[in-house]
């Protein structure tokens, strides 16, 4: 025994392993949110120490490029100056030529421009801006003592003052010498930079070299964490779940891996097991179906003989009654009063009128049973034959008629012929007596369907009876008023139905009626229609019942 649908029960009776709720575990989120919280930090500490290492590099590289490189640079300048200016002084001692001064001249314009480099420089440096002090206190020396001296002196005496320096050499190599220091202290300090900017750049490296044995690292561990923790859980869970989905329903849904993934495997087990009753509840159901499908066949067949007896034998002692009753009045009139005629007559259109409702029901009933021949039908064609067909009734009522050109769809060709007459010979019936009929049949593509419209000008429908003009039987006038069975407008309903589209009265509409249906469109995808299940319809060689124009609808 199944259990219902809707009642967990029975899947919790069902055999199978249980789902481990409640079990403690880290989630796959939780597993995530650690990991990568964790490679974050790792990465951030390595990017800081990188970019560090980065700031501190540049900053060392531009004070090499941009100060001590320059600086020494400087200092040689400095040195080729005062050498000028000593070679100048020298040489005009010597000779006495004006002209030997140049070198010296240029030599102080030299100096003090290297002078200001190197100030601006070495400003921030103690032992630099020492060394420079030293070196300009000395040349100060021998410019006063020496350089000066000679330069302003003229002739011999330029000679003599060069003579009594002692040539002049003795006293710039006190100079020379702070200059060499000096070069040195910049050589050194410039090796020096160089030396940690080579060991920045080491630890610069290195940290980049972390990061991607880091990022390395982190790779391979989301690869085996994922293969382990989801993957592998993922493709145990698929496999029980196809062959649950193969038909081994018995088959339990194992439990692994993080909390969430054995939280989905458990529901997955409930599911299963509750799959499991359903089926048992299925199969009962199915088992019912087969029964009262089988009564269904049985009750149809029933229903088949039903309609022959309808369309011979009952028929036929009406047609007796009426018959029977017209002879008695021809053969006994004379000896029969005034209510006696009344009654017979009574008697012979009660007869008439039922057998009208025995073909209209069997008409009714045959809709999708019996014409359900689906084809390309041109509804211009059809209208045209209907309204032979009609060629009477239109001619007595004066009514004109007009239609937009109509498509070709696919049905049955009786049925929308059917359809046709019932709409067409409605509006000409129910025409109102202060005017000449008019009706106009319009057709319009809305998208895979057509979209037609019957609309007359005549008494109309209320608002309030759309929906029930379209029931079986269902009359807003007397027989006396509008004649028919009721019938006319529920097989129109039951036609465009069984043809896949819809029918309205439209309420809107003033100064008379319309009536509005849809059917699908030739060429557009398969209709309900076009699919519908033929194999109850009876085969029968009984002829199609001819309906009235007088049946169908009701006026408000």
């Amino acid at each position: 025994m199944g259990s219902p649908p809707g009642d967990p029960t029975g899947a919790r009776r069902t055999g199978g392993t249980p789902a481990p709720a409640g079990r403690p575990g880290w989630t796959t989120r939780r597993w995530l949110r650690v990991g990568v919280t964790s490679t974050l930090v790792v990465l951030t500490v390595l990017g800081a120490v990188g970019t560090w290492a980065l700031a501190r590099t540049a900053s060392i590289s531009d004070h090499l490029v941009g100060v001590r490189s320059p600086a020494l640079v400087e200092a040689v300048r400095l040195e080729s100056a005062l050498v000028n200016q000593e070679t100048g002084v020298r040489g005009y001692g010597l000779t006495g030529r004006r002209d030997f001064l140049e070198p010296y001249t240029h030599g102080l314009a030299d100096e003090k421009a290297a002078v200001a480099r190197l100030r601006r420089l070495v400003g921030d440096e103690p032992a630099a801006r020492a060394d420079l002090d030293r070196v300009l206190e000395r040349a100060e020396a021998w410019q006063a003592r020496v350089a000066r001296p000679v330069a302003a002196a003229q002739g011999t005496e330029a000679a003599r003052l060069l003579e009594r320096a002692g040539g002049g050499k003795r006293p710039f190599d006190a100079v020379r010498t702070s200059l060499q220091e000096q070069q040195r202290h910049l050589a050194q300090e410039r090796a020096d930079t160089g030396d940690d900017l080579a060991d920045t750049r080491r630890l610069r490296n290195g940290v980049f070299a972390a990061i991607a044995v880091v990022i390395v690292l982190v790779a391979v561990l989301i690869f085996e964490g994922l293969r382990r923790g989801v993957t592998g859980p993922l493709e145990r869970l698929g496999s029980d779940a196809r062959l649950v989905a193969q038909g081994h329903f018995a088959h339990p849904i194992a439990a692994t891996g993080p909390a969430d993934l054995r939280r989905l495997s458990g529901d997955v087990e409930a599911m299963r097991r509750r799959m499991v009753g359903q089926l048992e509840f299925t199969e009962k159901a199915r088992t019912q179906l087969d029964e009262q499908a089988a009564e269904l066949r049985r009750s149809n067949a029933e229903l088949e003989q039903f309609a022959y007896v309808a369309s011979h034998d009952l028929q036929e002692p009406l047609r007796k009654v009426a018959s029977f009753c017209q002879l008695l009045q021809r053969r006994y009139g004379d000896g029969l009063d005034e209510r006696a005629h009344q009654y017979i007559a009574f008697a012979v259109d009660g007869a008439n009128r039922m057998q009208v409702l025995i073909n209209d029901l069997l008409a009714f009933s045959r809709v999708g049973r019996v014409h359900n021949d689906h084809d390309t039908v041109d509804l211009e064609a059809v209208l045209e034959t209907t309204l032979d067909a009609l060629s009477v009734p239109v001619e007595e009522s004066g009514a004109e008629i007009t239609h937009d050109p109509l498509p070709t769809v696919v049905g049955d060709r009786t049925q929308l012929g059917m359809l046709w007459q019932n709409l067409v010979s409605n509006a000409v019936k129910f025409r109102a007596p202060d005017r000449r009929p008019a009706i106009h049949v319009s057709a319009e593509r809305d998208g895979d369907v057509w979209r037609f419209a019957v609309t007359d000008n005549g008494i109309g429908i209320g608002p309030e009876y759309t929906e029930k003009v379209f029931a079986l039987f269902q009359r807003l006038h007397t027989r006396e008023a509008y004649p028919g069975t009721g019938i006319g407008l529920a097989m129109c309903r039951k036609i465009v139905e069984f043809h896949g589209g819809t029918i309205a009265v439209d309420p809107e509409h003033e100064g008379g009626a319309r009536v509005v249906f849809t059917l699908p469109a030739a060429g557009a995808d398969e209709s309900e229609a076009a699919k519908a299940d033929a194999s109850g319809a009876a085969e029968t060689d009984e002829p199609r019942a001819a309906v009235s124009a007088g049946t169908g609808r009701p006026a408000s």
